[in-house]
């Protein structure tokens, strides 16, 4: 059983990866110098939307996260459906950006040579489809192993901006500098913008409300570990943030698939660059890997509750693991990789979730109307409220997302849907006979 410790390591853990590691340079693509900006609003969005989980868990300890609480809330099976399926779609989008980020610039730091990038991608995602076959244990000691190697790097960044502000070197006036041409609706737009591409950093606290079944004492635990989990990885981030935009400008961050290792050049300080283009390789490593076995995971439990079809709940005879889940959710992944590049994929991630979020959010007040016969704790009322309008915003146009990722999540969505209802069909014909 987990206790208080472990939970936080684990959450944090689940946080950290690919966001950080490749998102930064985009993020500042879209707001400019003020880079901080955008994962400081993240953070507090996080925030918000935690402490709904916070509540929800402590009500339902079990592992089953946005989809039970769906489901309890507003009793609709294809909307339960939706958000399960989202969910995991999610993973998957955010699995082909940490594949896009394995292929970019870290990548060449190490090999010295721009190899090509769909085929690195696309080659990654069957090696993780490999291991995921084989069973790859998630044990929270192999977590914490690479939470710390994860959280290292990011440690590193920020010792060399300690370093170089001590040293006097820095450009504090990119502090304030906006991209956005003039200001009001477009200064708006391309903060909202930024703030939600940002926002895919912060996604993972949400999967560990799947570990509530195996922690000690859950009602008291998992308040605490969220909160303290999401803190500590906002404040790194927003640290992050500011270092980067002093060290190196948004142009160049912004072209570059493995924007912290801009940072350790741009730092002055004699650090392997080869080194922490490998700590970087590891964490979007390990994201991706995570997101692929939660992904398949997902499937195979939804098949078995007879949502898709039966068909994906196959396991390996010796191996045990759901073969026929992780081949449809890697040829789903290996597509994705195909249609965009770090941004889109990861904006594409950001906006599921954040409509994943906002549900959530309002779930967690319809369900004060069924009280549980246990203590719990219970989160402001204005929390959710804003959780859930902060979450809709981001989610809509007014973050001028291209439109790739609406259409990227309508075609996952679509495909989900054709699956349950040929599911429906074949039920129903079963049923008839």
């Amino acid at each position: 059983m987990l206790g208080p410790k472990l939970l936080i390591l684990f959450v944090i853990g689940d946080i950290l990866g690919t966001g950080i590691y490749a998102t930064t340079g985009k993020v500042a693509g879209k707001v400019g110098g003020a880079l901080w900006l955008p994962f400081a609003i993240g953070f507090v969005v996080a925030i918000l939307t935690a402490a709904s989980y916070v509540e929800l868990v402590g009500k339902y300890p079990k592992a089953a996260g946005a989809a039970l609480y769906t489901q309890k809330a507003f009793k609709v099976p294809f909307l339960t459906f939706i958000i399960a399926f989202m969910v995991m779609a999610s993973g998957l989008a955010s699995a082909s950006a940490a594949a896009r980020a394995f292929s970019g610039d870290y990548l060449s730091e190490l090999t010295g040579d721009a190899l090509p990038p769909t085929l690195v991608a696309i080659t990654f995602i069957l090696v993780l489809a490999a291991l995921n076959l084989r069973g790859v244990s998630e044990s929270v000691k192999t977590n914490v192993v690479l939470t710390v190697v994860e959280l290292t790097g990011l440690l590193i960044i920020l010792s060399i901006g300690a370093w170089a502000v001590l040293s006097g070197d820095g450009e504090p006036a990119r502090l304030t500098e906006f991209e956005a041409d003039g200001t009001g609706y477009a200064l708006l737009t391309g903060v909202l913008g930024a703030t939600a591409l940002g926002f895919f950093a912060f996604v993972g606290f949400e999967d560990s409300v799947n570990m509530a079944e195996e922690t000690k004492d859950p009602t008291r635990t998992f308040p605490k570990a969220i909160f303290i989990g999401v803190a500590v990885t906002g404040t790194i981030y927003v640290l992050v943030a500011l270092v980067s935009s002093l060290l190196v400008d948004y142009r160049t961050l912004s072209g570059s698939s493995g924007p912290l290792l801009e940072v350790v050049k741009a730092g002055g300080v004699d650090f392997p660059h080869k080194l922490f283009a490998l700590i970087a390789l590891f964490a979007v490593t390990n994201s991706a890997l995570i997101n692929i076995m939660m992904a398949s995971r997902l499937c195979y439990g939804m098949a078995n509750e007879r949502i898709l079809p039966r068909a994906m709940s196959r396991v390996l005879p010796r191996r045990r693991t759901p073969i026929v889940g992780i081949v449809f959710v890697s040829l789903l992944a290996v597509g994705l990789v195909t249609t965009g590049e770090i941004e889109g994929l990861g904006d594409t991630t950001a906006f599921l979730l954040l409509c994943v979020f906002a549900v959530v959010n309002v779930a967690v007040l319809v369900l004060r109307r069924d009280p549980v016969d246990h203590p719990h704790f219970r989160t402001p009322t204005a929390l959710p409220v804003l959780g859930a309008i902060t979450a809709l915003i981001l989610a809509s146009p007014l973050a001028d997302r291209p439109a790739d990722v609406y259409i990227r999540a309508g075609v996952l969505l679509a495909i989900g849907i054709g699956l349950w209802v040929v599911n429906k069909v074949v039920l129903r014909a079963r049923a008839e006979d």
